[in-house]
């Protein structure tokens, strides 16, 4: 693989369980794969000793507002009350990333410019298998 700026595409569950393609509403995307670390030194050693734990997702989207239909808002304005376990899926130059995350917010901002922009911060839930790169 190459060095190079891939597009991405970005699918998000609406209320409903169903995929929605809302790629070209979102501007920003920040996602990590964190491990947890246990440090297991033993006390005849003389350097850190550690093991990795469970593997966590999290990811950021933001975008522009766009109330129409099967888009952002449509997407996303269930979040503040519904309790629901959606699959978040990016695809970038032929690699998929596909997660079963909880979106935690749907945060609306309206600049001084006039514009509406939107943040959602996402976590991953509990699966059996790490998220992993495909």
């Amino acid at each position: 693989m190459a060095k190079e700026a891939p597009t991405f595409s970005v699918a998000l569950d609406d209320g409903t369980g169903t995929a929605q393609t809302i790629s070209n509403d979102v501007e920003t995307i920040d996602l990590a794969t964190p491990r947890g670390v246990q440090d297991v030194t033993g006390v005849n050693k003389t350097s850190i000793e550690r093991m990795l734990l469970l593997a966590d997702f999290s990811c950021g989207l933001g975008g522009t507002f766009n109330d129409a239909a099967n888009m952002s808002h449509a997407v996303l304005r269930t979040v503040p009350s519904t309790s629901q376990t959606r699959m978040l899926t990016l695809i970038a130059s032929g690699q998929t990333l596909a997660v079963e995350c909880l979106v935690t917010d749907y945060a609306l901002t309206k600049a001084q410019d006039g514009s509406l922009k939107w943040r959602a911060p996402c976590v991953g839930q509990g699966t059996t298998d790490p998220p992993t790169w495909a």
